[in-house]
């Protein structure tokens, strides 16, 4: 039952949040950039100091994966990629995609195309 639910995670189809703005470096590192709104987080910033708009950094295989997200292929297909030009760097490929894509989504960060 468990290999089921891996293998059908990896046939989602995931794509970019549209809110979600993005920059990649000479080096290829992706930067999002997430504006922190709503109440609390005007609250915050006013009384706290907290930054409008958080920068998150991804690492090296997240800024490879990232510009891969774009609604046509599946995490089995950047899976694919990954092992072709990253090979043992990646490893265990699926396993870490797969968290890579439930943290993403856990944040809003990416959606699901229906398949």
């Amino acid at each position: 039952m468990k290999k089921k639910v891996a293998e059908n995670y990896l046939e989602k189809t995931p794509f970019r949040a549209e809110h979600i703005k993005w920059s990649a470096d000479e080096d290829g590192k992706v930067t999002l950039d997430i504006e922190n709104k709503g109440f609390f987080n005007r609250i915050a910033q006013k009384l706290l100091g907290k930054p409008r708009v958080s920068h998150i950094h991804l690492d090296a295989i997240g800024s490879f994966v990232w510009p891969l997200i774009d609604g046509e292929q599946t995490i089995m297909d950047i899976g694919e990629i990954v092992e072709r030009e990253l090979g043992e760097r990646a490893h265990p490929t699926y396993e870490r995609l797969a968290k890579f894509f439930q943290i993403l989504d856990s944040y809003g960060f990416v959606k699901w195309k229906d398949n």
